[in-house]
């Protein structure tokens, strides 16, 4: 075989291109990356869905321990030389959840009013009592359940549930507090959750 002819053969080598094996071991690994991707971005989704609950949960607590700390004396006059007891109280239960029903959220976002959340303003209870509110859509459904007797052992309970795909299974987001003997409010330093990505 002549030289040009094996530079000719070398050459058609090389513009074959690529065998039908190689282009398949090509479009699995294409699609082994697509499937993780895409785990992936719905992995991330939930979890910046869910930081709505974290955050709200968080400041709900929060607003607790500022009302708590916030004496609530009656509006009787106190005759100098007077005393009065310390009267901290935990804020009222509130009355409805908001939304009030867990079908509002479920799968979609709901956008709720001021209004919702100051159903509770003419008794200082509840949200009007915690003073707050979400202004914006949200993928949650928040409740609030308070002791207001200001004695030791007295609670709150601040819960979120949702279901972010529609499933009919709710995931829920609490975080608790209680006070203790010394009458200093204690607050959970972790939220509880179940099924965060429901």
């Amino acid at each position: 075989m002549a030289d040009d002819d094996k530079v000719t053969l070398r050459s058609r080598e090389r513009e074959r291109g690529f065998t039908l094996i190689e282009l398949m071991i090509v479009v699995a690994i294409v699609g082994i990356l697509a499937v993780l991707a895409t785990y992936g971005v719905r992995k991330y989704l939930a979890n910046a869905k869910t930081a709505e609950a974290e955050n709200s949960l968080g400041a709900i607590a929060k607003q607790a321990a500022i009302m708590y700390e916030k004496e609530s004396m009656p509006s009787a006059v106190l005759p100098q030389g007077g005393t009065a007891t310390l009267s901290r109280r935990l804020c009222k239960s509130a009355s409805t959840s908001v939304p009030s029903s867990l079908s509002l959220v479920q799968g979609r976002k709901y956008q709720s009013s001021v209004a919702e959340w100051d159903v509770d303003a003419a008794g200082n209870s509840g949200f009007a009592c915690l003073h707050f509110s979400i202004d914006m859509p949200q993928y949650y459904m928040y409740s609030y359940v308070g002791d207001p007797s200001g004695v030791a052992g007295a609670t709150f309970m601040a819960t979120a549930n949702g279901d972010l795909n529609g499933d009919g299974l709710a995931s829920t987001f609490s975080i608790a507090g209680s006070i203790n003997s010394g009458m200093v409010l204690d607050v959970a330093p972790n939220l509880t959750v179940a099924n965060a990505e429901e």
